[in-house]
């Protein structure tokens, strides 16, 4: 009774111990390659920034301060200068929309924020109830998927009397679909759209799909560009289903580790109890009786009913 806890005692240190050295090794790598850089653009902008003010010796350190200032607080709020006019457009209700849906999915990209205290206040409540509702979308709309393709499995399996190829064979054509709707095809539109390279659109899909939002790249943003009306309300929804897709197939890799998991556990519990027969500190009777459950808990193939009792896809996020 005491092998679960014991297991979970055991597991949870081992997690957190791979769980540090991975995001240390992140840590390292990222610091490797961006460092440099980030010291370049630094030295780059106080040069320009000394040269500036030698070149216009009119204008005095404490102004051009305040105008970077002015310029970055007006940036965050949306405003861009162009020329002797401003831009504005990120507040219309297509970007609002956009920022909504930002919001309730949790990608917070971060590039825009509510600057008034009633537009915070209503952003808190709107998420409250937002974030839940987008969970509950985000479940139907994976099972949806899952049932399209348990379905389409089914149909081969009697057409053509096929069994484990079905099943594997639509798996990998939903993965196939999924890479090219939601990851592979998408660069092309925001290369057309944005001027982003396809390295860029990749960076910008799964980065947004995943809910990590960095806020570097963000649709809709470019004030030298004009974007027909469509444009943001199809992103809206290929984040809806992009996000529903990349959950089904994070909850594969979960259920994945977790069942190799369960395999190395049980092969481990075999092989113990075929010492202590061994060594003759059990009964045999008993040690063989569990050693044949465990045997038969890994090689026990699954009904109809036990191959499609997969829920929740949102709980990957």
């Amino acid at each position: 009774t005491n092998t679960p806890l014991r297991r979970r005692r055991w597991g949870v240190p081992v997690l957190l111990v791979a769980y540090v050295g991975y995001v240390g090794l992140g840590a390292g790598v990222l610091q490797a390659l961006e460092r440099p850089a980030e010291v370049r653009a630094a030295q780059q902008l106080l040069q320009q920034h000394w040269e500036l003010l030698a070149n216009h010796t009119c204008l005095q350190p404490p102004a051009l301060q305040r105008l970077i200032q002015g310029i970055i607080q007006a940036y965050k709020s949306g405003i861009t200068l162009q020329g002797n006019s401003t831009s504005l457009g990120r507040w219309d209700f297509s970007g609002s929309f956009f920022f909504s849906i930002s919001a309730i999915t949790t990608i917070g990209y971060g590039n825009l924020s509510p600057s008034t205290a009633a537009g915070r206040i209503f952003c808190i409540l709107f998420a409250l109830f937002g974030i839940p509702l987008n969970l509950v979308l985000l479940n139907e709309i994976g099972q949806l998927m899952l049932l399209g393709v348990q379905h389409c499995a089914h149909r081969l399996e009697e057409v053509f009397h096929w069994q484990k190829k079905a099943s594997l064979l639509i798996k990998t054509c939903a993965l196939v679909t999924g890479l090219l709707l939601f990851l592979l095809l998408p660069p092309l539109l925001f290369f057309d759209k944005e001027g982003w390279s396809y390295e860029e659109g990749f960076y910008y899909s799964f980065i947004t799909l995943s809910t990590i939002g960095f806020g570097d790249y963000v649709i809709g943003m470019n004030p030298d560009r004009t974007y027909p009306g469509w444009y943001k309300n199809v992103i809206s929804l290929w984040i809806l289903f992009g996000m529903a897709w990349l959950a089904l197939i994070i909850k594969f890799c979960i259920n994945f580790l977790e069942s190799s998991s369960d395999f190395c556990q049980c092969n481990k519990k075999s092989t113990e109890m075929a010492e202590d027969l061994m060594d003759g500190n059990k009964n045999s009777m008993t040690g063989l009786h569990d050693v044949e459950i465990c045997n038969d808990k890994d090689t026990k193939t699954k009904g109809p009913a036990e191959s499609h009792t997969y829920t929740a896809p949102t709980e990957a996020l």
